[in-house]
């Protein structure tokens, strides 16, 4: 195993096989993020195994969430579940917080960065292990309510957060949108990718102005990317989910204690 870890290092970023990786995982990703989300944490992972930090994995990572968000939106317009209005609503303050969060990043040590990212991906974990749609599974009925200043800030919050972070963001604009908003799960998860697709490109700008995003690299993720969540969307297998997420969990856990210098590979 090491020697094909030391070996795939070795390569050029630009090889077939590392080209051929990074499609794979991205569509790994898709898949993932479609049918279960979080899975941001591979490319996260898989970007800083190839030799990027953890700041440029931070940027590079939101080429594949635009074009995969932007693909998602179009489908779930085309069947009628997308309310762009409220979305559009939604989106303002977490864009706005977004580039305050991406702000934080590119000013943040690389070192407290990585830190920080190994944190963030095992409180996910926890999240995924106790299956977070336990408790966002079951409120189905749209609630009539008002979306004003309460909503306004903690969509703000959220944009911070994914701004920083995209690993996760999913699950809190989730959770925001059911449990705050009152949507029920499938106009939630319309309007989530939607909003996500809408802040990804103004945190983007931030990293891009910094110095802080491979192109190449992210690009070739970003093709799997897109293929990944079109497949999910259509093939949802029942035993999908639960596999994804111990191997999630499994993932988190070993690049958490990698990034923590608590072992290497």
């Amino acid at each position: 195993m090491s020697g094909i870890i030391q070996y795939l290092q070795e390569l050029d970023i630009y090889s077939l096989p590392i080209i051929a990786l990074l499609i794979g995982a991205g569509f790994f990703v898709g898949f993932i993020n479609t049918l279960a989300g979080s899975g941001t944490v591979i490319s996260y992972s898989l970007f800083m195994f190839l030799g990027l930090s953890a700041p440029f994995a931070n940027g590079t990572i939101r080429l594949g969430v635009i074009m995969q968000t932007l693909s998602a939106s179009l489908n779930f317009k085309r069947k009628g579940v997308l309310d762009i209005k409220k979305g559009l609503f939604l989106a303002l303050p977490t864009v706005l917080g977004s580039i305050l969060g991406a702000q934080i990043a590119v000013n943040i040590h690389k070192d407290i960065f990585e830190i920080v990212i190994a944190v963030v991906m095992l409180i996910m974990g926890v999240f995924i292990f106790l299956k977070p749609q336990r408790w966002l599974k079951g409120v189905d009925v749209l609630q009539k309510k008002r979306l004003g200043l309460k909503s306004f800030l903690l969509f703000f919050l959220i944009g911070i957060y994914g701004g920083f972070i995209h690993i996760g963001v999913g699950i809190f604009l989730l959770a925001a949108l059911v449990l705050q908003g009152g949507f029920d799960l499938v106009k939630a998860n319309a309007l989530k990718v939607f909003i996500v697709f809408l802040y990804s490109p103004f945190a983007l700008l931030v990293y891009m102005l910094n110095g802080q995003v491979h192109y190449g690299v992210g690009l070739i993720a970003a093709i799997g990317n897109v293929a990944g969540g079109v497949v999910a969307s259509h093939f949802a297998l029942s035993w999908g989910s639960n596999f994804v997420r111990w191997l999630l969990i499994l993932i988190i856990l070993l690049f958490s204690l990698r990034a923590l210098g608590l072992y290497s590979l």
